[in-house]
């Protein structure tokens, strides 16, 4: 079977498992989904879902947040891991979002990367689930599920970015990511994997 043909099965797959996929941050508009992604690095969505009503109900908006000091940010976030880099990074981008941007969030990926704390993976969120823009954010669950189906070599995330979106459809894009983060949740998970109970390694699986 060929690289297509197989993406074109599982898509067919998480479409049945997944026909709705909800943003699973918690968010009101563009703003409050890019703090999110900043706090959700190396920290669950459940955990950020907890904090960030904590952090809004003080700042939900560039303007109040930089009134704010980054102690005071840390405080609130500290439970998310990373805190002191994580509240420093959401300061320092509320600044230049209400400096250079009159308060929006810019709608393009290099204006994105261009602020503290966000990388590509988070720019490629924001642009995706805020925007509508097509984009295919690799986290750890797409990057080893790409590579346990055998639709990339898993090398990299970049790699594995570029494999997924040779593979899959562009209009397609913003909802399969979502996805397959919840099916690796479900179904797919790093550790206690049992191949045969997966839908989909179970017949489109080369990995363990």
């Amino acid at each position: 079977m060929t690289p297509k043909r197989k993406a074109k099965e599982i898509a067919k797959i998480l479409d049945q498992l997944y026909p709705e996929t909800p943003i699973p941050l918690q968010h009101e508009d563009a703003y409050t989904l890019l703090v999110a992604v900043v706090l959700s690095a190396q920290c669950t969505d459940v955990r950020v879902n907890q904090i960030t009503p904590l952090l809004f109900a003080r700042a939900d908006n560039p303007q109040d947040m930089i009134k704010l000091s980054v102690e005071e940010i840390r405080e609130i976030i500290m439970p998310c891991g990373l805190s002191p880099a994580k509240s420093k990074a959401i300061w320092g981008l509320s600044k230049i979002l209400v400096e250079k941007y009159n308060g929006q969030v810019p709608q393009s990926f290099e204006e994105l990367e261009a602020l503290p704390g966000v990388g590509h993976k988070t720019a490629s969120v924001v642009m995706s689930q805020a925007f509508g823009v097509p984009a295919f954010p690799v986290d750890t669950h797409i990057h080893r599920l790409a590579a346990r189906w055998g639709l990339s070599d898993g090398k990299n995330v970049e790699r594995t970015e570029r494999d997924l979106k040779a593979l899959f459809p562009e209009d397609t894009w913003n909802k399969l990511h979502l996805q397959i983060i919840y099916f690796g949740r479900e179904y797919c998970p790093a550790r206690g994997h049992v191949k045969e109970k997966c839908p989909i390694c179970s017949v489109y699986g080369e990995g363990e």
